[in-house]
């Protein structure tokens, strides 16, 4: 279902669920290069993941993103707290290990590759894309990624879709570029 008129780059707070139909499906051999085993990519593949998506400005301004993600049957997935401060922060994931990651907003033209910068509404270039840098944490994951992301409103079909393009670099300097586009399903209770 595409975003209301109303969602925009600058708050993309709802649920959502990614629609395999339409996203690229190169998200397992994604998973497999950053180590996750093959019985959660299964879970991964065939279950369906809901995100809860909280969009807010603290009382200083800055800007937060808050994801919860689920498994069909409540199985709970990875949450992600994102600071668009692109200050680097450590994580300990339940399903990719130790990361590094950081957060801004920035305008595509910035950005060198063609695949995170192009394809998005004219509102999300004016307001910039939500710029998404998270690598494994070599040392304690015992393994080596990139997954560089950007996010925001992109026309698909002629609907509004809340999507993200995704630049991933494996261990052996694989180069996937993957797009997962999101159904909307409504607000945040």
């Amino acid at each position: 279902m595409a975003v209301p008129a109303s969602l925009s780059i600058l708050d993309i707070s709802g649920r959502f669920t990614m629609n395999k139909t339409i996203s690229d499906q190169s998200t397992d051999q994604i998973l497999a290069l950053q180590g996750v085993g093959w019985l959660k990519r299964k879970a991964i593949a065939y279950g369906t993941l809901t995100l809860a998506i909280k969009h807010y400005k603290d009382d200083g301004g800055i800007e937060h993103i808050d994801i919860d993600q689920t498994l069909t049957g409540g199985i709970p997935g990875t949450s992600e707290k994102r600071t668009l401060t692109w200050t680097e922060r450590e994580n300990d994931d339940h399903i990719f290990g130790h990361v590094l990651g950081k957060s801004r907003r920035i305008k595509a033209e910035e950005l060198e590759d063609e695949f995170l910068k192009n394809h998005w509404t004219s509102e999300t270039l004016e307001h910039g894309v939500v710029q998404s840098y998270v690598e494994s944490d070599t040392p304690k994951s015992g393994t080596t990624w990139i997954a560089n992301q950007t996010w925001g409103i992109e026309e698909i079909d002629g609907e509004r879709r809340y999507s993200r393009h995704i630049k991933f670099t494996g261990p052996e300097g694989e180069d996937i570029e993957c797009r997962l586009v999101y159904d909307y399903l409504g607000p945040v209770a």
